[in-house]
């Protein structure tokens, strides 16, 4: 088993550091320091030096907004002085629980998980947060490959509980929250533990696992602060903001906006689940100025029942995953939201990437406006700059059509997969991490996703962006969502096939679909089938591929042609 201390091991922090071999600049940087050591008047280390942890959000938060509501949950509310002494009481009752080993929180998008981001790393020890739609058995696996030592849990999963405690070959501590929660957090005294290595295991996300067991993607305190602070600033949050909960806190710690909105000392606003009608019922009493969210949040919340004009100041999503489409783009914008695109994975502690707004564009026309924000971007203000490069590790020239897959490293990078350097190595071959999509660098330094990299249809020879024809497929006035993927054929190799989900009410047939990619790319994009109904999505609002996948090649031999 994995023991959970501030030394890393080497292996761990691999992906994260450059090569071993010291280079001129490195070794005279080390000279220059150690002079430094020599200059009469310098300072101790300790004055200069406190390693970063992004628990110390909520002591600045408690310390100059202690007053003032910091979380608001289902009608109940607190302060930030009084959140902190929760989280340190909830590290009080935890550590001798835990005795050194993980804490894993299974719970909705409520003040429990939210503490917790705070409770168990200040308990000395790291998070588990996880995916609330998993099912028992993987549970299991999570918790015994993580080796957590407690389970705090929302009383709504008490069955799905009960079946994975049955499983476990080692028990775990089990508390509920609701009143056992409350008392633990009573009886305990006050905890606040913090690293005296910044590079320790703060926490650990599981990915979703979709081609295989899910791999635990570690996160150290560094990276979780400085992406923080990147959030904070690229969203533009402040004192007056408040944050609506609909990205799930477990998906990347909820892309590290849990420490995120405490360090602007913003405003939470806890929501266990995404309903349309509570989100703006929400966005309208609480004055909601920020959320975040996978692009069906934006499909939800645009052609919702409740779905207005918002008087004031925009509300700024940040969205993550596949492009919106310039349709909802434009829909969202004339309700009066301001979205960001971002990209990123588990690994890079969620956005790495954002398509980083230019004031010169306000004056573009809105499908010109659209095309832009499509694009993924440049890397995140704490980023190292994003690569697309080549099968053979160059880089592909800035030319907006020489595709590549992109490559990622940085203080935002993950420590390594947990037990698994094997996977570690895979992903990081040289130093830089490989995310296994594809995509071009515009000459502006501005990157665009293109496809995930078993995306791309070959069919007769030429090369087909499945992304590109679900942009125009989604363009389509009837059309919510689209998913493209690669269908055997026996004269092309492979060619396009569309799942298609229409909007409430709506309606349309193959060929009109088909007519309508045909008016706007090449014909041979155009899908040879459309299939119409609910497309399969992951827990954190992805649509899944792999599944349309394995229906379109069940009886095919080898899944490429």
């Amino acid at each position: 088993m994995t023991a959970f201390t501030d030394a890393t091991s080497a292996q761990n922090a691999a992906p994260a550091t450059a090569a071993d071999e010291s280079s001129e600049a490195d070794r005279a940087g080390e000279a220059a320091r150690a002079s430094l050591g020599q200059v009469p008047g310098r300072a101790s280390a300790g004055l200069s030096f406190e390693p970063l942890t992004p628990t110390s959000f909520l002591d600045r938060a408690a310390a100059a907004h202690g007053d003032r509501i910091g979380v608001v949950d289902e009608g109940r509310g607190f302060t930030y002085a009084q959140m902190r002494e929760r989280c340190m009481r909830l590290a009080g009752g935890l550590a001798p629980l835990a005795e050194g080993r993980p804490v894993a929180v299974l719970a909705p998008n409520t003040h429990v998980l939210l503490e917790a981001n705070f409770g168990v790393p200040w308990a000395g020890v790291p998070l588990v947060a996880v995916n609330t739609r998993l099912s028992a058995s993987e549970i299991v696996y999570i918790l015994e490959h993580s080796n957590a030592a407690v389970l705090v849990h929302d009383p709504s999963f008490d069955p799905l509980v009960e079946e994975v405690l049955a499983r476990l070959t080692e028990p775990v501590r089990r508390i509920r929250a609701g009143q056992e929660y409350e008392d633990l957090l009573a009886s305990a005294e006050p905890l606040h533990l913090t690293p005296s290595d910044e590079l320790s295991v703060l926490s650990i996300n599981y990915t979703s696992g979709t081609t295989g067991r899910p791999k635990g993607v570690m996160y150290h305190h560094r990276g979780a602060f400085l992406q923080a602070l990147a959030m904070v600033g690229h969203t533009g949050m402040t004192p007056s903001s408040v944050h609506l909960w609909t990205l799930p806190m477990f998906h990347c710690n909820g892309w590290c906006f849990p420490w995120a909105v405490t360090a602007a000392a913003a405003t939470h606003v806890c929501l266990p689940k995404v309903d349309p009608a509570e989100v703006w019922r929400l966005i309208r009493a609480e004055g909601v100025t920020h959320l975040n969210g996978a692009p069906t949040v934006l499909s939800m919340l645009a052609y919702a029942p409740d779905a207005a004009p918002l008087e004031g100041q925009p509300v700024r999503i940040a969205t993550g995953g596949a492009p919106p489409s310039p349709a909802i783009l434009r829909r969202m914008a004339e309700l009066g939201f301001e979205i960001t695109h971002l990209y990123g994975l588990t690994e890079t502690y969620g956005p790495a990437m954002l398509c980083d707004w230019r004031p010169e564009w306000d004056t573009l026309d809105a499908t010109a406006q659209a095309r832009l924000k499509a694009r993924q971007g440049v890397g995140n203000m704490i980023s190292c700059v994003p690569r697309v490069i080549a099968d053979d590790g160059t880089d592909v020239p800035p030319d907006g059509r020489t595709t590549g897959q992109i490559a990622l490293r940085g203080n935002n990078l993950m420590l390594g997969y947990l037990d698994d350097p094997t996977a570690t190595a895979a992903a990081v071959p040289d130093g830089w991490f490989r995310t296994g999509d594809i995509g071009v660098l515009h000459p502006d330094g501005y990157i665009e996703l293109r496809d995930r990299s078993k995306d791309v249809i070959i069919s007769g020879g030429e090369n087909i962006a499945s992304v590109e024809v679900e942009q125009v497929i989604m363009d389509h006035p009837a059309v919510l969502e689209a998913a493209v993927i690669a269908m055997p054929d026996e004269r092309w190799g492979e060619v396009p096939a569309a799942y298609v989900a229409l909007k409430e009410g709506a309606s349309a047939t193959e060929e009109e679909i088909r007519e309508h990619v045909r008016a706007r790319l090449a014909r041979f994009k155009a899908p040879k089938t459309v299939t119409f109904g609910e497309l399969p999505k992951t827990s954190t609002g992805k649509i899944q591929k792999f599944v349309l996948r394995e229906k379109a090649w069940a009886d095919q031999e080898h899944r490429i042609r």
